[in-house]
């Protein structure tokens, strides 16, 4: 079990296990304010310990995110002059607790939403984006984005090692795992790499047995990341 030292008591006139109790129970809505307390709330709140510390406990919150459609978009793209694209993406969050809808800022570079078919995963209460398409040039990306719910912020991680979009994705042990999908040339791809959030790297992994396009990433316990379904690239429409 994790120990926390503190130099300055947590809660004036508490001991300091009661006052980590009393922090351990905030709602992760409350935290961007409570790192404004002072520097020792702000490092606790954001430390990864505390993440874990709390999910021991049972106090952290599962939320739902999903990728909607809103109504004004970009319009009029290089490659399509004269066609207008009435919608974005965006990302709405579910709380299933407050029973609440709230809607995650645009990421960083995309402020009319997202990239057009990007690949969502959660890793140690943060949220990662990556691949995709350009929205306006319709040309598959490397960006990742990682939203982080302490903070409320997102922040930009490195880029994958490859254009991809359609891939397997999955995350376990503070890792993200892709497999898979296809190029800028709809080449399907049977490479597969692992993104490790803590030091912003990545690293490549055996090739799959056989390419697979549209596949789907499957996480079994802590230790499996499964690739199932997708088709090679001669069977493409």
């Amino acid at each position: 079990m994790k120990t926390f030292e503190f130099s300055t008591e947590l809660l004036p006139g508490l001991p300091e296990e009661l006052g980590l109790e009393c922090l351990s129970r905030l709602p992760y809505t409350a935290y961007r304010l409570a790192s404004r307390v002072c520097h020792r709330w702000r490092e606790l709140l954001q430390s990864l310990d505390f993440y874990y510390h709390r999910k021991r406990l049972g106090y952290t919150q599962k939320l739902a995110c999903l990728l909607l459609v809103f109504n004004s978009g970009i319009q009029n793209g290089p490659k399509n002059p004269g066609v207008s694209v009435s919608s974005s993406y965006g990302i709405a969050v579910f709380d299933s607790v407050s029973q609440s809808w709230d809607r995650l800022a645009p990421v960083p570079r995309y402020l009319n939403g997202l990239p057009l078919f990007c690949q969502l995963a959660s890793c140690e209460g943060k949220l990662v984006v990556m691949g995709g398409w350009d929205p306006v040039m319709y040309d598959p990306v490397t960006d990742v984005f990682i939203y982080d719910f302490v903070t409320q912020q997102w922040r930009q991680g490195k880029d994958m090692p490859s254009k991809r979009s359609f891939f397997a994705i999955g995350a376990c042990g503070g890792r993200v795992f892709v497999a898979g999908g296809h190029d800028e040339n709809k080449n399907a791809s049977r490479t597969a790499w692992v993104y490790d959030l803590r030091t912003d790297e990545w690293a490549e992994l055996g090739e799959l047995s056989q390419e697979r396009d549209e596949c789907e990433g499957v996480v079994i316990g802590e230790e499996e990341f499964w690739v199932v379904s997708g088709y090679r690239t001669e069977s493409q429409g």
